[in-house]
This record gives C-alpha cells, structure tokens and sequence, in this order.
C-alpha cells in the first residue's frame, strides 16, 4: 500500500510534468510556430519529455499521460486505482498549464484564441492538413500503441534508466515530425483536454477522439507487452 504522503508527491510529480508537457509543447505552437516550424515543435514536445522524465521520473515515473498510465495497469506493473489517481493529477495539470499559455499568449496585442488557438488536437476541414476521421483513428492508435510499447520497453529492470527519458522524448518527437497536420498529435488524452478546455468549438468536439485512441492504442500497447513481449 502506498502512503498518501508518498501518493501525493506523485499526483504533484504527475501534474507538474504534465503542465511541462502542455506549456512546452503547445506553447511552441502558439508562441514560436511562425519562427521554428513543425521540426522546431515536434522537438519542443519530445524534449519537454525528456525534463519532465529526468526531473520527475524518480518521483512518479512521469507517465503524464493517461494512455501510458493505462498501458501500465493492462502490462500489470500499476494499479487501476493508482492510474486513476495519476488520471486525475494529469487532467489537472495539462489545465494549469492550458491556462499559463492562454495568460501567456493573451499579452500579444493580435493574439485571438478563437483563430490562433492553444495548440489543440483535431481532425477532418479546416484543421491543418484536412486528414479523415479515418486516417485521425488509425494514427492515433498506432501511434500511441507504439509510444506506450517503447516506454514499456525502457523502463523494465533490465533497461538502462539512464537513457529511458532520452529515448522516451525522441520517440514522441518523431510522432510529432510524421504527425502533426494530421491531428496535431495527441496520444495522450490529458494534453489534449487541456487545450480544448479554453478553446472549445470544434476542438472540444473532437475531444473524443483524442480520449477513446490513445487510450485504446496504450492498453493494446500494455496487453501485447504483458502476453507476448515478457513472455518471449
């Protein structure tokens, strides 16, 4: 059982590196897009994981995510209980730093959220490059199902911890570079309600999506990890 000093310090690990990912990654988009491009995002989301990991990840293991929080509890190494706790911190946290971007942004005299946004996810006419409801399911999925999988991966005892959160934010940087104009890239339900919270409109319509596929793609992700990996 852990103690609920201990649980707290992981909710406060869970929120803070979680807020890191939101401000970092979504504010790449919304603060420096013009100026450094997709590469520049895709590298500002994947380093922004590589600090919450080796800042945070001796605390909680920095999941701030939970799709990965779910893959854990389906590969048997966390609790349902205590995903729903990292579940909670993780909502509360993207929010929080949803909310400092939106402060952030707002000082710009021609900064509108309505046409600029806060880096939400989303799909299908007028989001980025138009991708189908289809293509927006499938990536999601696969992709998440393949960040899981390589957290999974790095993070057993036989894997060198030194290099886990190096490998963790490169892989969802190369998410981001094959990803971004096709749903912005979630793969993590926390990073997307955070944005969609202010936005709405359309953004918290597509919410669902980025709820109902990285989820999925995390628990196929822990279920082929448990079944097939670690019994190879």
């Amino acid at each position: 059982m852990i103690s609920e000093c201990k649980m707290q310090k992981k909710m406060i690990a869970e929120a803070l590196g979680t807020l890191i990912l939101v401000l970092f990654g979504c504010g790449s988009a919304v603060l420096m897009g013009s100026q450094i491009g997709l590469m520049g995002i895709s590298l500002a989301f994947g380093l922004a994981i590589v600090a919450a990991a080796y800042g945070l990840g001796a605390i909680s293991g920095a999941h701030l995510n939970p799709a990965v929080s779910l893959g854990m509890v389906a590969a048997g190494r966390m609790s349902p209980g205590e995903c729903a706790i990292y579940a909670v911190a993780q909502f509360t946290g993207a929010t929080i730093g949803a909310g400092i971007l939106l402060l952030i942004a707002s000082g710009k005299a021609d900064y509108s959220l309505a046409s600029q946004g806060l880096g939400q996810n989303g799909y299908g006419p007028g989001y980025l490059g138009e991708y189908s409801l289809v293509a927006a399911v499938i990536f999601e999925i696969v992709m998440t199902f393949i960040f899981v999988t390589v957290i999974l991966g790095v993070t057993t005892s036989k894997a060198n911890a030194n290099v886990a959160g190096l490998a963790i934010g490169l892989t969802l940087a190369a998410i981001h570079l094959v990803g971004i104009t096709v749903t912005g890239v979630s793969v993590n339900p926390a990073r997307s309600f955070g944005p969609a919270l202010f936005v709405g409109g359309k953004a918290l319509t597509d919410l669902w999506l980025f709820f109902v596929a990285p989820l999925a793609g995390g628990v196929l992700a822990g279920l082929v990890w448990k079944k097939g990996v670690t019994r190879a």
